[in-house]
């Protein structure tokens, strides 16, 4: 697929003023309904069905919306960063790449079996039935799909309540799911939308009755509430990745790294690193290799002037979020050249553009005077959010003490950040990480429930 910027904006276009006119049977996105309690109708409905289905219908289903994700890969992102204003399309196709190939499907779900003299007894992981979601705007698209793979293979149907800033794109998701499902055998509105989700109609979903698990992705707002709903909750919420630097690093690799990962879609995914703490005495050599990896130092005045742009009237500035450097530098009045990656900086931890999770490619560097020092710094600037952190070392008991120090459901060490999510490093994709709860990355095994089935004194034949 090779698409033109007025192609895409005519096909975010038609898909907004389709739904707009109310989803009109000759032209309707499948799974899109115009109220959230039909949705959740449709969606019960549809569960009933899934429960019917073998795990191999369920894996053929899966097969196709990773096959349907490769095909609009570049669709999808497009989209995503026409409809949001945020990204890049080229790491967004990458994203939906990823999610495709490395979603864990049914082969997550697995079986536990004790067999003896008193019989035989298993531990299912079956469904919870209808499971409610809240997306974000930043992965909106992958969110919908990697959520979607992993609650269907473990034989659920999941209502979306996507965010307002990118329906369109979300919606399509949704559309592409319910049009696997039914080429696949399967039934449609396995996953629903609303042709205009809002914070009533999220209300409305997270209080139905039928519906036992709230999944949300998004800011800690969002995932307060939920985890507020009475209900089971998976809250995958905010970050402030630290990365930190000592003096046994390989340097050189460590700035490449640092870079590739802090710039990846324009800093948007949680993981990304959003501030390093070096210790003082590789700082400069790290700042030359950085510069050398496409990095702009900004004077102590032009920190300023960015502080007062991003973070507006002390907030941040959503119009930012998800802008590459040099359209952000360009917004402060400063021209640079086409390789200009990042904005760098040194500054104490305290500085707003270091403590706050700001999602756009600005790295503050924050000295530290040993690795103890930097550990105690890394930890003040995560939060305790427990979410991401990374460091690039090559002594391992510095390793280890800041793994444990820092805590998080994510330690990314002597890579990018995004190896974490099987891009570069082993293991699966998610794109819903959930810190705040425990679960770490979720996967299909996360949305399912265990069930004991015993068997007393029989099916043993030792």
């Amino acid at each position: 697929m090779d698409l033109s910027e007025t192609q895409v904006k005519d096909i975010v276009r038609k898909v907004l003023l389709q739904m707009e006119a109310g989803n009109r049977e000759d032209k309707k996105l499948s799974g899109i309904f115009t109220d959230m309690n039909d949705a959740i109708e449709a969606s019960i409905k549809a569960q009933k069905v899934m429960q019917r289905l073998s795990v191999d219908s369920r894996e053929k289903i899966i097969s196709n919306i990773r096959k349907k994700t490769l095909e609009n890969a570049e669709l999808l992102a497009r989209m995503g960063v026409e409809e949001t204003g945020m990204g890049n399309v080229g790491h967004k196709i990458l994203k939906h790449q990823l999610l495709a190939e490395k979603t864990p499907g049914t082969e997550d779900i697995t079986t536990t079996a004790w067999s003896g003299d008193r019989g035989l007894t298993l531990v299912e992981m079956g469904p919870f039935g209808v499971i409610g979601a809240i997306t974000p705007c930043t992965n909106p698209s992958e969110t919908i799909l990697c959520n979607s793979i992993g609650m269907i293979a473990g034989g659920n149907t999941v209502v979306f309540n996507p965010h307002p800033a990118a329906i369109g794109v979300s919606n399509l998701a949704v559309h592409i799911v319910n049009e696997a499902s039914k080429e696949a055998g399967g039934p449609e509105n396995i996953a629903v939308s609303l042709v205009k989700p809002t914070l009533a109609s999220g209300d409305i979903m997270m209080k139905h009755k039928s519906i036992p698990l709230i999944v949300a992705t998004g800011g800690p707002g969002v995932v307060t509430t939920v985890l507020s709903s009475g209900k089971r909750g998976i809250g995958a919420g905010a970050g402030n990745p630290p990365v930190l630097v000592d003096e046994t690093a390989d340097i050189k690799k460590a700035a490449a790294d640092i870079v590739n990962g802090a710039t990846f879609d324009n800093n948007l995914p949680c993981i990304a690193e959003k501030e390093i703490v070096a210790v003082s005495s590789i700082v400069d050599e790290l700042t030359h290799y950085l510069i050398e990896n496409g990095c702009y130092v900004i004077s102590r005045e032009e920190q300023d002037r960015l502080t007062a742009l991003v973070l507006k009237d002390n907030r941040l500035n959503r119009k930012c979020v998800g802008k590459d450097a040099r359209t952000l530098l360009g917004m402060i009045g400063i021209n640079t050249p086409e390789n200009i990656r990042c904005i760098i900086f040194e500054g104490e931890k305290e500085h707003p553009l270091i403590a706050e999770e700001l999602m756009m490619p600005i790295l503050g560097i924050v000295r530290a005077a040993d690795i103890d020092d930097a550990i105690e710094k890394a930890l003040w600037l995560e939060h305790g959010n427990r979410h991401s952190a990374h460091m690039h070392s090559t002594n391992v008991n510095h390793l280890t003490r800041f793994g444990k120090a820092i805590d998080t459901a994510i330690f990314v060490k002597n890579a990018p950040s995004y190896a974490a999510l099987g891009f570069g490093g082993e293991g699966y994709c998610t794109f819903t990480i959930a810190s705040r709860t425990g679960e770490g990355l979720t996967s299909a095994r996360t949305f399912t429930k265990q069930r004991r089935c015993v068997m007393a004194d029989s099916l043993c034949i030792r």
